[in-house]
């Protein structure tokens, strides 16, 4: 038991890491940020609001007050980190990346969270 709960808690740090990296790249960066994402065929008015939910998800990831909200979370951070591997990929830079990374740590937080909790 005490091998998975570290292994949560280590994956869980670099999901949040990764995301809070992210996140205070959209906001320090944002002109920047918003030419990646029109290079992506993105809208650029979404860089904003999807750091603020980054940081609310891993608000929401390490405080776990509520099963439903924890469980958006983590599929908005799914969703995010598949969207965001299959652009970097379609645009020619390969699949290795933060987003890649994230979605490998993501399982592992996610799945050992659910056996270490209930």
């Amino acid at each position: 038991m005490r091998t998975k709960q570290v292994a949560y808690w280590l994956a869980t740090a670099i999901l949040c890491g990764i995301m809070l990296y992210s996140a205070s790249m959209y906001f320090i960066k944002t002109e920047v940020i918003k030419g990646f994402f029109e290079t992506f065929n993105f809208p650029d008015y979404i860089v904003i609001p999807l750091a603020v939910l980054k940081l609310l998800g891993v608000l929401m990831i390490i405080w776990r007050k509520s099963k439903w909200i924890t469980e958006w979370a983590y599929a908005g951070f799914f969703f995010n980190l598949v969207l965001a591997t299959a652009a970097y990929y379609q645009n020619g830079d390969g699949l290795l990346g933060f987003s890649l990374y994230g979605l490998i740590v993501l399982f592992p937080s996610y799945f050992l969270g659910k056996y270490i909790r209930d």
